[in-house]
């Protein structure tokens, strides 16, 4: 019933369509960007750079997001943040057919767009639970992630064709483009609160603005503290995504350097791992309701540690694309649960600033790990890094099984364990200093 009534929820449906055709163009930026930089440089420690920097400017914005995302209406942000992104992106095929080729933009602008990125990808998680009622949002996860996911089938295999045939800048003119019809649609639709914000009836001056921004991450880090199976998945993420966050860049330089493939064949099989994530997003409210969060959260991860161990031995693309479908599969699947069960649990006036809290949390070392790990497989080739994070991988898994992600239904208990704090933020500045709290 919740996926049928989704159909007839008109401002849900406008946001869906534009926001798989904006995905379809990042797909394009998904693989067109490190080409371009491996075509400059040919370097695969300057493809995890550009990704690490890209990382670390979305770590410092999301200490801040998450109000602005409570704070100012949700709309007008996601507008902002498809304009900026629109000029930032059309830069680089305009600068690199006056100029010729200029690495160094390359990083201004995807430096300067992870701020944008970062603070469109909290706000789009609390606009989400703005379009539809709560019993609603596994099922409108499963179906923005599916059609995003059938985007970066067609997306990276398309790149791939564009860059082969016009050059990676054509690509990236595309993703611009793309950003250019999610500001438009976004102009068509409304979001509503489904919660009253509590400090709604306080009085705003410019001085409790600023202290409310400075001081969100905190009250979504203790909200989190508060929850045991939050706390879990960010600590246990935190270790995840020091090495997922360079793995695209890892399977291109793979694909490309590791078994001497081109263009075309980098964005198919690329796209393949869309088709994985595609899967994943059409079946995730089907498990969860079959399996519960616990089962499809730790399969997911044992299965990304076991792909990952065949990618780094395999010495034929198909087994490589295989093991990306799967490996895709898993991180798709456990990031619909993770993320559901968040927007669940998480009082609305709270969700911008409990979302970029466990984001910049759980991704705190990701910018590192993205270098580090390009960085070896440049020098050492995929095998040996990649067994390394299938390893860890898998400890991860089994560390999970004795804390509360294990369970069925976590959600029904995490709710009335993270209440929201009863007393402002400032009181409780002194006690945040162990705030270790919980994607793609």
């Amino acid at each position: 019933m919740a996926a049928r009534s989704l159909w007839s929820n008109r401002d849900f449906c406008v946001f869906w369509a534009v926001q798989a055709l904006s995905e379809a163009g990042n797909a394009f930026s998904l693989v067109a960007v490190p080409l371009l930089v491996l075509h400059t440089t040919g370097s695969a420690a300057q493809m995890g750079l550009l990704t690490a920097v890209a990382g670390a400017v979305s770590l410092l914005t999301g200490l801040v997001g998450g109000a602005w995302a409570d704070r100012f209406d949700r709309r007008r942000l996601l507008m902002l943040c498809d304009a900026a992104r629109l000029v930032l992106y059309g830069a680089v095929p305009v600068c690199w057919t006056v100029l010729g080729p200029q690495v160094w933009l390359l990083y201004a602008v995807m430096g300067l767009a992870a701020v944008f990125e970062m603070l469109f990808n909290i706000t789009y998680v609390t606009a989400v639970a703005n379009l539809v009622d709560k019993d609603q949002i596994v099922a409108a996860n499963g179906r923005l992630e599916a059609t995003n996911a059938v985007a970066y089938i067609a997306g990276p295999a398309l790149a791939g064709l564009v860059s082969g045939l016009f050059g990676p800048t054509a690509a990236v003119a595309i993703n611009a483009a793309s950003f250019g019809i999610s500001l438009l649609g976004l102009a068509f639709i409304r979001l509503r609160r489904t919660a009253p914000d509590p400090d709604a009836a306080a009085p705003v001056s410019g001085t409790t603005t600023a202290h409310d921004l400075r001081t969100g991450f905190l009250t979504g880090a203790a909200f989190l503290w508060r929850s045991p199976v939050l706390r879990a998945l960010t600590v246990l993420l935190t270790v995840t995504t020091f090495l997922s966050l360079g793995m695209t860049d890892v399977f291109i330089y793979h694909l490309r350097h590791g078994l001497g493939q081109d263009e075309r064949t980098v964005g198919y099989v690329i796209a393949l791992g869309g088709v994985g994530t595609c899967v994943a997003a059409a079946a995730t409210a089907r498990l969860r309701r079959s399996w519960g969060f616990g089962r499809c959260w730790l399969g997911s991860m044992a299965l990304c540690s076991v792909s990952v161990l065949v990618l780094g031995s395999a010495g034929q693309v198909p087994v490589a694309a295989v093991t990306i479908f799967l490996y895709s599969f898993g991180m798709a699947l456990a990031g619909i649960c993770s993320m559901s069960l968040r927007q669940e649990v998480t009082p609305d006036h709270l969700l911008g600033r409990v979302t970029s809290a466990f984001w910049t949390i759980h991704g705190s070392l990701a910018p590192l790990g993205a270098a580090l790990l390009t960085a070896l497989v440049g020098r050492q080739g995929a095998r040996g890094p990649l067994t390394g994070v299938a390893v860890v991988f898998l400890a991860v898994t089994a560390v999970a099984a004795f804390t509360p992600i294990r369970r069925r239904h976590p959600e029904r208990t995490a709710a009335g364990t993270a209440r929201p704090p009863t007393e402002p933020p400032a009181a409780k500045e002194g006690s945040h200093g162990d705030d270790t709290d919980a994607r793609r």
